[in-house]
C-alpha cells in the first residue's frame, strides 16, 4: 500500500523538503508498533534539524523530519502487547513524524486520554513538556517567584506563560509587538523582542528569579543581567545563530559554563528535551501524563496558530523561520 512522507534531500532551506511516495508500508520490528500519524508540527527545532544545526540529531539527509506526533496504532510487531490497533498515542519522535506512518518502540509511547483532541494533545508533547520541565525540573520555581521568557508568543512561550499563571509565578515575555496582546491575554507583561537591558530591568522591577532564553548569542548576556541575585538563566536554544543573527553554539555553551563557575550570584543551565529524556525517561512519561491531566482539567489550553496539510510543509517552515507564528503551527497528516 503506497504512503507519503516528507523527504529532506539536503541540509538547507525549505526548498529541500519534498513529498515522497513510498510503495510499501513499514513493518514494525520486535517491541514496536506501526502508527498512522494524525498530526505533527512545524517547530523551530525542525528548522534547526533541517539546517543541520541540531546537536541531538546525527543522521544525515535524506531523512524525514517531525519532532512530535499524535497517531493511531495500526499494527503491532512481535512481542508488542501494550497497545492494540485503534489506540491513540503520542510521542516525541525527534525525526520521522512528517509521514503517514511511523514505527516506534511501544515503551516510548504515551496513551492520549479520551476527550482530548489530537491537536491539543500534540500541543503538550514538545511545546508544553519543554517549559514544564524547565520550570519544575531545572529552575524548580515556586509560587510568588517571577520569570522572563524570550519568544513568549511562540508555542513554547505561550505554554510557559500558562504554566506560570497556573503556578502563581509572575511572568514577563519578550516578542514582536504583533504578539503582545496574546501575551497579555495569558496573564504576562509583554516587552519588545529587542528591548535593551535597561528596559528589561525596568519591566521586571529590577530583575526576575529565572530567565528562559531560546535565542543564544548576545541575548544571553542581556538575560543574565535581568536576573535577581541568586537567579537562574536557562538557555534552551540557539535561534540567533540558526537565523544568521550572530552567536555560536559552542561559544554559547562555554559562556554558560563560565558564568556558572563565576561568583556572580547567578546559576546557569542548558535545557534540551532530548537529553533530559535520555537521562530521565520516566520524567518525560510522568510529565507528559501530568500535562494531559492539566489539559483535561482546562488548566492549560494550547495556542494554535494554524493547521496546515502536510503538503504545505515548505510554507509552514517558512512561517516558523520568519518568527511570525503565534503559538503552535500544526501539520495535519491524516484524518481519524
Amino acid at each position: 500500500m503506497p504512503w507519503t512522507r516528507v523527504r529532506l534531500n539536503a541540509f538547507g532551506g525549505p526548498e529541500e523538503l519534498d513529498l515522497e511516495t513510498v510503495p510499501d508500508l513499514p513493518e514494525p520490528g520486535d517491541g514496536e508498533v506501526r502508527i498512522r500519524v494524525l498530526v505533527t508540527s512545524a517547530a523551530f527545532t525542525d528548522v534547526m534539524i533541517r539546517k543541520g544545526l541540531y546537536p541531538d540529531v546525527k543522521e544525515k539527509p535524506p531523512l524525514t523530519l517531525g519532532y512530535d506526533m499524535v497517531g493511531i496504532v495500526d499494527a503491532a510487531g512481535p512481542g508488542a502487547a501494550r497497545f492494540k490497533p485503534g489506540d491513540r498515542v503520542a510521542d516525541l519522535t525527534t525525526i520521522g513524524a512528517y509521514a503517514d506512518y511511523i514505527c516506534l518502540p511501544e515503551d516510548r509511547l504515551t496513551r492520549v486520554p479520551e476527550g482530548v483532541s489530537d491537536i491539543d494533545a500534540l500541543g503538550m508533547i514538545l511545546s508544553a513538556v519543554t517549559p514544564y520541565q524547565m520550570l519544575t525540573r531545572v529552575a524548580k520555581m515556586q509560587a510568588g517567584q517571577s520569570l522572563l521568557i524570550h519568544g513568549a508568543g511562540g508555542a513554547v512561550g505561550t505554554a510557559m506563560l500558562q504554566l506560570a499563571r497556573d503556578a502563581g509565578i509572575a511572568a514577563v515575555g519578550t516578542d514582536l509587538p504583533a504578539k503582545h496582546d496574546l501575551i497579555r491575554s495569558l496573564g504576562a507583561t509583554p516587552i519588545d523582542a529587542d528591548a535593551p537591558e535597561a528596559a528589561l530591568q525596568e519591566a521586571t522591577g529590577g530583575g526576575v528569579d529565572a530567565v528562559f532564553d531560546p535565542l543564544g548569542g548576545d541575548s544571553l548576556s542581556r538575560s543574565l543581567h535581568a536576573l535577581k541575585p541568586g537567579g537562574m538563566l536557562v538557555a534552551f536554544g540557539f535561534q540567533n545563530e540558526v537565523l544568521g543573527r550572530g552567536g555560536s553554539i559552542p561559544l554559547d555553551f562555554v559562556k554558560l559554563k563560565v558564568w556558572d563557575w563565576l561568583p556572580n550570584g547567578h546559576t546557569t543551565a542548558f535545557y534540551s528535551i532530548g537529553a533530559m529524556r535520555r537521562k530521565h525517561p520516566d520524567w518525560f512519561r510522568d510529565d507528559l501524563a501530568t500535562l494531559f491531566e492539566m489539559l483535561a482539567a482546562c488548566r492549560i489550553d494550547p495556542v494554535v496558530a494554524e493547521v496546515l496539510p502536510l503538503a504545505e510543509v515548505r510554507r509552514a517552515h517558512e512561517r516558523v523561520e520568519a518568527g511570525e507564528v503565534a503559538g503552535k503551527l500544526v501539520l495535519r497528516v491524516t484524518e481519524q
